[in-house]
């Protein structure tokens, strides 16, 4: 489990393999103080081989532009269509259709969908 530096933002982010998908479950407010963990992890999600990578977003609680950006960092490092947003929050899904990041990421109700989905290349 990775936490950020900043304990009182309450953000984590738990890790575990699922049916060959990677899910990353991240709860809290996430910010320019309070996003780097969500970064590590996409890093090191690259960095650790193939299959798909799910980030549940239903303990989501706020986002900021510095949240989106990680998420367009990660999904350009993992390459392909592995990375899948999945079950956003209320707050997520204002954010996502507001700036229209599912135009750029795929967006799925559930973390099930989300690792079963077969997405076009």
């Amino acid at each position: 489990m990775l936490s950020s530096p900043n304990e009182d933002r309450a953000v984590r982010i738990t890790t575990r393999r699922e049916r060959g998908a990677l899910v990353l479950t991240v709860s809290g407010d996430l910010d320019i103080d309070s996003v780097s963990p969500l970064g590590l992890a996409l890093t090191s999600a690259a960095d650790d081989g193939s299959g798909p990578v799910v980030v549940d977003l239903s303990g989501v609680g706020f986002a900021d532009s510095t949240t989106v950006n990680v998420l367009l960092q990660g999904h350009t490092a993992l390459g392909g269509d592995r990375l899948r947003l999945a079950a956003p929050s209320p707050f997520m899904r204002r954010l996502i259709a507001m700036i229209g990041l599912d135009s750029a990421l795929p967006v799925l109700p559930s973390v099930d969908d989300a690792i079963d989905a077969v997405l076009p290349s």
